[in-house]
């Protein structure tokens, strides 16, 4: 039922280009809440719908994008929102469905059925947050999904580039729209934030894509990248059981996974010390504060100090009679 609610949303958002969750909960005879979370699976699913803030905000399609669902059994409507996810899939038995569903829309798209059909991603965290759309967006998507090639002018520090690109996809991250493209003129495949674009045209001229190039992929890696570079210190920490269960949740996930490999045996208590690795020593404060009691800073001395008169103060609130 929740994939053909979300079919259903996905060709009312095409007819009728926005509509506020309010229009699509009266119309699919559901809540909000829940057109938010189709929303979300259907973003998940590659499909590029995202919230549109403000006045005359709501849920809209980006501009270009077209689809012509047709043709769908149950079996394949249920698993067209997860045909992304071939791993998971396999794992109930739910391949062959996918496979259907995908070479069915693939049909109707007149694309090859490679991963090179994906053109947006979704980076879920942070989906729901205020942020401005870029300016450039709608251009920067007809060329996407135009197959078109991008004039593009961006800033990189005090400068201002100009290139001819290949646009191969968007992305999604945290309210962030980020371009993925292939400049002409040079190999390889890169990643610009639309919001630094002060130009963007689309040419007449074609491009052909990659149709081995994985949008998902690409952005993983290059998000594995970005973080890596900018934990820069490390700090050591002792953990307790319930510290170590929760640090993935709390903090970065690559710093929580690399600090939970470096764990040494658990003490009498069970508790573990971890070597963290931080982007600086205020970010390391303010993630170990989150930790509360569940993990002890044993160095930097400085940062232990700074911890242990945070912790003495919350005591102290606590401790006085209201």
């Amino acid at each position: 039922m929740r994939a053909a609610r979300a079919i259903s949303l996905l060709l009312l958002l095409q007819a009728r280009r926005s509509m506020t969750g309010a229009e699509l909960a009266a119309e699919l005879e559901v809540s909000e809440r829940t057109v938010q979370r189709d929303v979300l699976a259907l973003a998940e699913a590659g499909v590029p719908v995202y919230a549109d803030r403000g006045r005359a905000g709501g849920y809209r399609l980006l501009d270009g994008y077209r689809t012509r669902l047709t043709g769908l059994d149950r079996a394949e409507a249920e698993v067209l929102l997860l045909a992304g996810l071939p791993g998971p899939l396999g794992d109930m038995g739910l391949d062959g469905p996918a496979l259907a569903a995908r070479l069915k829309v693939v049909s109707e798209l007149g694309e090859a059925p490679a991963t090179g059909v994906r053109r947006f991603h979704l980076d879920a965290p942070g989906w729901f947050r205020t942020a401005p759309v870029p300016p450039l967006l709608a251009e920067v998507s007809r060329a996407v999904w135009g197959e078109r090639l991008l004039r593009a002018r961006y800033r990189r520090g005090a400068d201002a580039v100009e290139r001819t690109l290949r646009p191969y996809g968007l992305v999604l991250k945290a309210g962030a729209w980020y371009l993925v493209a292939r400049p002409q003129d040079a190999d390889g495949a890169r990643a610009y934030r639309v919001d630094r674009l002060t130009e963007a045209e689309p040419l007449a001229e074609r491009f052909e894509r990659n149709e081995a190039f994985d949008l998902a992929a690409f952005w993983e890696a290059k998000a594995a990248g970005f973080a890596r570079s900018l934990l820069r210190e490390s700090v050591l920490v002792r953990l307790s059981p319930l510290g170590a269960e929760r640090l993935p949740h709390l903090l970065e996930p690559l710093a929580a996974r690399q600090a939970l490999d470096s764990a040494g045996e658990p003490d009498g208590d069970g508790w573990v010390t971890v070597r963290l690795p931080v982007e600086s020593s205020e970010v390391a404060y303010e993630e170990l504060l989150r930790l509360g009691p569940e993990a002890e800073l044993l160095e930097p001395p400085e940062l232990r100090r700074r911890l242990a008169r945070a912790a003495a103060r919350s005591a102290a609130l606590y401790a006085a009679q209201r």
